[in-house]
């Protein structure tokens, strides 16, 4: 496509990105033989879901068997791997889902804080040695990984909530299979390269962490699968309690973080100028997309008019234009 040849856009080669990508990393290798949707990804289909699954499942019992510190190591460099993509891969997340570029860099930047926390709790992974009433006996308390934690995420915050999960779920000894967003597939991809490589590097196999790229299918082929025993969901209310019905139908578990209709009342005693910057950031934040973004006013009637009126005048400073633009708009100078 043309817009590879830009030269604003030449990071994507950076990152391992082409015209035409294949979107299933099943079995330790790339592949897709799915419809091509947005950015020429080749999704998963669903034979290659259940291949892929299959090669996850079994690489559980080698993943589950490697020491916790171990596995530490193994998250530690995957955070080393995303701190020399820092910059390519924010940007990549301000061209899929449009926030402006400090906010992609930042979120890139939540993974590789949750991979240092990962690795400081990969040491910590205690059980507890209780008292027993027999004598000469004792119990105690062995925490067991699951084997494959299933993660769903939504097109607002591409990777961090990848992040959130896998990395918690890898140092417990699990498995992870991700299905990201079907319109923010390329960070989907790129992630995904840079956790297989490290893998490779350990000789680890690469079906440890297994990602898709796909729709409902794939998504309701995880909800349903008794081979995930968990399955973490970011997305609308709605879909999200199709997920944990079907999930809690088979007994699994399930995380949820949902949408919100979130407000945000002012009262006559507030600081209003205060006040008005912290709505349009909660209401412009992230493009408006975060879980939380302020949805509703709940205005004092005394203070009504004099907010609506200093309100219009800040969203009128707020730039719309290429979130690539490395520059502070007036809104978000005005609310940091």
């Amino acid at each position: 496509m043309g817009s590879f040849a830009r030269k604003e856009h030449q990071f994507l080669a950076e990152l391992g990105l082409a015209p035409r990508n294949p979107g299933s990393f099943a079995c330790g290798a790339w592949g897709g033989s799915g419809p091509v949707v947005i950015a020429e990804v080749v999704e998963a289909s669903a034979r290659e879901y259940e291949e892929g699954m299959r090669a996850c499942y079994d690489a559980a019992k080698t993943w589950m068997a490697i020491p916790a510190p171990k596995r530490g190591e193994i998250v530690r460099q995957i955070g080393d791997a995303l701190r020399a993509k820092l910059h390519h891969l924010g940007r990549l997340v301000s061209l899929e889902m449009g926030k402006i570029l400090p906010e992609g860099i930042g979120e890139v930047q939540e993974i590789i804080d949750m991979c240092d926390y990962a690795v400081g709790l990969s040491r910590q992974l205690n059980g507890s040695i209780i008292p027993s009433e027999r004598p000469n006996h004792m119990m105690m308390e062995v925490w067991n990984p699951l084997g494959v934690v299933g993660v769903i995420t939504a097109f607002n915050f591409p990777c961090a909530v990848l992040g959130w999960n896998a990395c918690i779920a890898l140092v417990c000894g699990n498995c992870v299979v991700w299905k990201g967003a079907p319109t923010t597939p390329l960070i989907t991809i790129a992630m995904t390269k840079i956790v297989a490589s490290v893998l490779e590097r350990n000789n680890l196999p690469g079906s440890i962490f297994t990602a898709f790229c796909g729709g409902a299918d794939i998504g309701q082929a995880i909800s349903l699968d008794t081979r995930i025993p968990l399955v973490s969901f970011t997305g609308s209310t709605k879909v999200g309690l199709m997920v944990q019905q079907q999930v809690n139908a088979r007994f699994g578990k399930c995380l949820l973080e949902l949408s919100g209709n979130n407000a945000i009342i002012v009262m006559d005693d507030a600081d209003i100028q205060l006040a008005v910057r912290s709505v349009l950031f909660a209401a412009v934040g992230t493009a408006g997309q975060r879980c939380t973004t302020c949805r509703r006013l709940l205005l004092h009637e005394s203070i009504y008019r004099t907010f609506l009126d200093q309100l219009v005048e800040v969203y009128k400073q707020v730039r719309i234009g290429d979130p690539l633009e490395n520059v502070r708009s007036t809104m978000e100078a005005s609310c940091l």
